[in-house]
């Protein structure tokens, strides 16, 4: 299979689809890869260093578009790159379909065969190829909230973690998931005053296995999170409903009501967000105000550490990758796990998430495929 590698034209995205190393997987398995030059570069995977993993270099994204028989991507299409798809190609990359419909119309007018990291699922009930971008932004969460609550960024001019003779600050996760264990191992790391909600049980004694008391584990209700939430320093939105729209669990009146120069960061922007008063923003203008609270809704929070994120992507999803090159329709068919990142497939909408929020008819996946 001819495998094409576009560069990420988002603002602020220095990820890549394929490291080299992937590309050595690739090529060795009799697969030829086509990456656009530039692509790593940011982040110090060079031209050379594909050209010696065997791969091809080409100097224009429409050229690998028009060649390919799968593109590799990191972020979603943007919407001249979805107008360069054609029917029997395949797209692999995170898609997060529900909150945008424009995305959505253009890959179904495409007639491409679109598979979305965020909904492959493994035997255990995760989201492996999710998980490793999970758990960068949600360490990274309790990063940028940190340095936000600064005063010189608008913040409370608190220290996370306190000084001896002064209280640590509050910190509230909400969603005890990958995000937001991630994010309550850094906080906690910090010395700061750490409360996860969650509405699994099972969930809550896990992390409070994990965390032996040092953290608290509540039960998510709404009166939990409008209590915690004004009384936290820093917020952290880590909700996760696959493939679907965020709930949302920050209202505009519980925001405004929230302690002055606090933070909250949403990191399931991606998916529309989980605070009423989210807005996605980028990593050159990452902050706004709604009232007297900093809000931080960077849609792509693991493109600030991209090297890491790209790495990290990688070691998820090649291997799916591999079974596409291999096979592309019978591996979508015969692994169920993989089936269920395909979202979009000959113009009909094969995940039912994606369907129910923006109002298609939904075809199951293995029947798409049989068409």
């Amino acid at each position: 299979m001819l495998i094409g590698v576009p560069k990420e034209i988002k603002n602020h995205e220095y990820r890549v689809g394929l490291t080299p190393s992937s590309v050595t997987e690739l090529t060795g398995r009799g697969h030829q890869v086509v990456i656009e030059r530039g692509a790593g570069q940011a982040i110090d995977f060079t031209d050379q260093q594909y050209e010696d993993a065997g791969a091809e270099l080409s100097s224009s994204a429409s050229d690998i578009f028009n060649r390919a028989e799968m593109i590799i991507k990191v972020k979603e299409p943007q919407p001249n790159e979805c107008e360069m798809l054609s029917e029997g190609q395949i797209l692999y990359t995170y898609l997060h379909l529900a909150p945008d419909p424009k995305q959505t119309e253009l890959l179904i007018n495409s007639g491409a065969t679109c598979v979305a990291y965020e909904t492959v699922t493994d035997e255990y009930g995760g989201l492996p190829l999710l998980a490793p971008m999970s758990e960068v932004a949600g360490r990274m969460s309790v990063q940028a909230g940190a340095h936000y609550l600064e005063k010189a960024q608008g913040g409370r001019g608190v220290l996370l973690g306190g000084v001896p003779g002064v209280a640590p600050a509050k910190v509230l996760v909400i969603g005890g998931g990958v995000v937001g264990s991630n994010a309550a191992k850094i906080a906690v790391g910090m010395g700061a005053d750490v409360t996860i909600l969650d509405r699994s049980i099972s969930r809550l004694r896990d992390l409070d296995n994990e965390f032996e008391g040092r953290a608290r584990c509540v039960y998510s209700t709404k009166f939990a999170v409008e209590d915690y939430a004004l009384s936290s320093d820093l917020v952290i939105g880590a909700v996760l409903i696959p493939g679907a729209a965020a709930p949302k669990l920050l209202t505009t009146d519980l925001v405004n009501r929230m302690k002055k120069g606090s933070v909250v960061v949403d990191v399931a922007i991606d998916q529309g967000g989980c605070f009423e008063t989210s807005v996605p923003t980028t990593h050159q203008d990452p902050t706004y105000k709604v009232g007297e609270v900093v809000h931080y809704c960077v849609a792509n929070m693991p493109g600030a550490v991209a090297r890491t994120s790209t790495i990290a992507l990688n070691n998820a999803t090649l291997p799916y990758a591999l079974k596409l090159a291999n096979n592309p329709v019978g591996s979508l068919y015969k692994n169920i796990h993989l089936q269920n990142g395909l979202n979009i497939h000959k113009g009909k909408v094969t995940c039912q998430a994606v369907a129910e929020a923006l109002k298609y008819s939904y075809l199951p996946a293995d029947e798409a495929l049989k068409v």
